[in-house]
């Protein structure tokens, strides 16, 4: 759970912000970063925290892609599945990482290494395709180059 230390920090920031429900997000991260996602018991924790109801706080955490609601590997990989991506051939980029990394989209290597998930744009679509490995960005992506994107991160 939150900690002392961290609930402090919240209870800090409560103080910067009109309403309690503008501190969701930061709330969120400060247990991501404990964790590495975000648990339900943290969720009902920051409720109580922000004295906000479970589902708004739910509401936020569902929403935002970048807010983890289970756990995830060691490197997120997202690819970026926007119409101009798919375009220029990322179907074939998503499939190669699928097969390199013997998972689907949306799932976690069983040595808990990567994650690889959906976003919709990554905001470079005059490079297309693209992929981010955590906050790296890799544009005008081909097949034969994933083999050495992923073994940057091993």
């Amino acid at each position: 759970m939150i900690i002392k230390e961290e609930y402090k920090i919240i209870n800090k920031k409560k103080n910067l912000y009109e309403h309690p429900r503008s501190l969701i997000i930061e709330a969120l991260k400060i247990a991501q970063i404990k964790y590495g996602w975000v648990p339900n018991k943290e969720i009902v924790y920051i409720a109580k925290i922000l004295s906000l109801s479970v589902s708004e706080v739910e509401s936020v955490a569902t929403f935002y892609s970048k807010i983890f609601r289970k756990p995830v590997g060691k490197n997120i990989i997202y690819y970026c599945d926007s119409v101009v991506c798919y375009l220029h051939n990322a179907d074939s980029i998503r499939k190669n990482i699928e097969l390199i990394l013997n998972i689907k989209l949306g799932q976690t290597t069983k040595n808990n290494k990567f994650t690889f998930l959906p976003t919709s744009c990554l905001g470079r679509c005059d490079y297309s395709p693209i992929i981010m490995v955590n906050y790296d960005i890799y544009t005008k992506i081909l097949k034969k180059d994933i083999i050495n994107i992923i073994n940057k991160y091993l």
